[in-house]
């Protein structure tokens, strides 16, 4: 069984990272051929079957998996540069992310046939809009600077504000007080939010509060740091369920707006280990895709993503930057661009797998969905980003 277990963990490593060395090669979308992989992997040839494989690990691998790409995610968000992307962006975040919720949990239910309950969580996450995989398409064009910023920055922003919903969401479905009354639920989760938040500050400012003064060596900072980002979110989920997403995404906040004075090593933790795990969690995840289970969805998957497409996303873009300076060929270029990556897939993973053992119905339609959003708004974005910007007269000609 051990010799079994590390075979399937190797074949898991190389399966993702030759993916994306394929897709390097070949300038193809790394998630896209990641999809691929693990779905040939997993339900096509039953070479790698996550729950059978890795059994009780599954779980506790997405969910550090995600804690470490959550990190990643706040270490992107410096506030001076936010203030550059200028006030569309804030538009976006404050304005679009309430609209963008509630229009995408209302397209999951009456779309997709899924209870509120999932319907609301799975809304939170979809505000998510991947970083990851518009940084690559805005590469490829050559737009205007407010339009990229924007897009940039709804991005990296909105990644831990989508974790942040569903947290608050999953405390809902799942609270067990004696006291369920909606006040009691609310401070509850607040509460414990709250705890998580104020854990995840407090390691922030430790570690740009010890790193500059020398108190721990070069050779040490990459495996301290990893080592205190799984014990803060291993600390804040023993107080209360996935509220450790909470503590990562706003430790690395903190990291990103300090003085750390070793950027290289955050950079080497950025760059090598988010990719591993990235990888890893992606060919779990589509290996352990349902057919059965997308079947029976099938008809109406395509309507929920046919209204996520062209209702849920130019409904918040085109609301939410109502009455501001930005040109209206701008804005509808905004409210037509929003592929999702590896964020939506894994945190919609990890949910998944807690709800299931929950019991609330539908949860497994969860991953089999948000594979699909991926995959449709990836192609439909993807490949019609530079025609729609040609039509609106926004493309300036080649990108880098």
């Amino acid at each position: 069984m051990i010799d079994s277990l590390l075979v399937k963990l190797a074949l898991i490593g190389i399966i993702g990272i030759g993916a994306q060395w394929v897709a390097w090669r070949t300038g193809r979308p790394a998630i896209a051929l990641m999809l691929l992989a693990g779905v040939i992997a997993g339900p096509v040839l039953g070479i790698i079957v996550p729950e059978r494989d890795l059994g009780p690990l599954q779980e506790p691998i997405i969910k550090l998996a995600v804690a470490v790409i959550l990190f990643e995610g706040g270490l992107s968000l410096n506030f001076r540069d936010l203030r550059h992307a200028g006030n569309p962006v804030l538009r976006m975040v404050l304005i679009g992310v309430p609209i963008g919720w509630l229009l995408g949990a209302w397209a999951a239910h009456w779309g997709a046939g899924l209870s509120w309950e999932v319907s609301m969580l799975f809304g939170g996450i979809l505000v998510v809009t991947g970083p990851t995989v518009i940084g690559p398409m805005l590469r490829t064009l050559h737009l205007p600077n407010r339009v990229s910023d924007t897009l940039r920055w709804e991005g990296i922003v909105n990644d831990p504000i989508g974790a942040l919903l569903a947290v608050a969401i999953y405390g809902y479905i799942t609270y067990e007080g004696p006291d369920t009354g909606l006040l009691s639920v609310t401070l509850d989760v607040l509460l414990a939010t709250t705890v998580a938040g104020l854990l995840g500050v407090a390691l922030g400012f430790a570690i740009t509060w010890l790193f500059p003064r020398g108190y721990v060596p070069e050779f040490l900072k990459s495996p301290v740091l990893l080592i205190v980002v799984i014990a803060g979110f291993v600390i804040a989920d023993i107080i209360k369920h996935e509220t450790g997403l909470v503590t990562v995404t706003l430790m690395g906040v903190v990291m990103a707006n300090r003085p750390v004075h070793s950027t290289r090593v955050l950079r080497r933790f950025k760059e090598d280990l988010t990719v591993l795990l990235i990888s890893g969690v992606f060919i779990i995840l589509s290996a352990s895709l349902d057919w059965e289970t997308m079947s029976q969805f099938r008809a109406r998957f395509v309507v929920f993503l046919f209204l996520l497409l062209f209702l849920v996303r130019p409904v918040t873009a085109l609301v939410s930057l109502l009455g501001s300076s930005m040109p209206w060929k701008e804005r509808l270029f905004i409210a037509w661009v929003a592929p999702r990556g590896i964020v939506a897939v894994a945190i919609t993973g990890l949910f998944a797998i807690r709800l299931q053992a929950y019991g609330l119905p539908d949860a497994e339609a969860l991953v089999p969905l948000s594979f699909g959003v991926v995959v449709v708004t990836i192609l439909a974005h993807g490949f019609s980003a530079r025609q729609v910007a040609k039509r609106l007269g926004i493309d300036r000609g080649k990108g880098d």
